[in-house]
């Protein structure tokens, strides 16, 4: 999207100094890592409640878990550069409305709950990232993506802004993300491939509208 700032942070640099050693990373880069790090793990809780009533009973245990240790790495991080970093909230269905009725009420099945959830929740996600990156991301460019992907995904709009519908393309790619988590950590999650399809799906379609 040519966003300013976004070579304020060399991710390369910041991957090769963390495997070496956390304490090198300036706070800069620490702040970086540890604003990742806490998104990561205050996404995954709000998330599930945009899903089926089964899917976050199943997960809320796992989630909350990962969350208390993505804080502890995240809080070591940051705290061995001396910088400050706050975890983000995220939208859940109550605090939301689509075209002025509730934010689930036109959605159903577990395919558009995820998409609904993913296209607002990942794009606060990024936002807070970006942030503590020093990316700067127009504020009128998030108000219309929320506006826009909240009643395309969940209410009444036919289309997507082009603007709009490339930051969304971009930001479904996190089906990359997924795939490489899955393989890296040799979880052979059926799960995670119903993630990566959906979410790789949604991202073709998008590009090529």
């Amino acid at each position: 999207m040519d966003f300013d700032g976004a070579d304020a942070i060399d991710g390369a640099r910041v991957a090769d100094r963390l495997r070496a050693d956390r304490a090198t990373l300036s706070p800069a880069e620490a702040r970086s890592v540890a604003a990742t790090l806490l998104a990561d793990g205050a996404f995954s809780e709000p998330y599930c409640e945009w899903l089926p009533t089964w899917y976050e009973l199943a997960l809320l245990a796992p989630v909350r878990y990962g969350d208390w240790r993505l804080r502890r790495v995240a809080g070591a991080v940051a705290g061995a550069a001396d910088a400050t970093v706050t975890a983000p909230r995220f939208s859940r269905p109550r605090d939301v409305t689509v075209d002025g009725r509730p934010a689930l009420a036109r959605v159903s099945g577990f395919r558009d709950r995820f998409l609904l959830a993913d296209a607002l929740l990942h794009l606060e996600w990024f936002v807070h990232a970006a942030a503590a990156d020093g990316i700067e991301v127009p504020s009128d460019l998030v108000e219309r993506t929320r506006r826009e992907s909240l009643s395309y995904y969940g209410g009444d709009r036919g289309s997507l802004s082009p603007s709009v519908r490339r930051f969304q393309c971009l930001l479904f790619a996190d089906d990359a993300w997924v795939g490489r988590v899955n393989d890296r950590y040799d979880l052979n999650s059926r799960l995670f491939d119903v993630w990566e399809r959906i979410l790789s799906g949604e991202r073709r379609r998008l590009a090529g509208e």
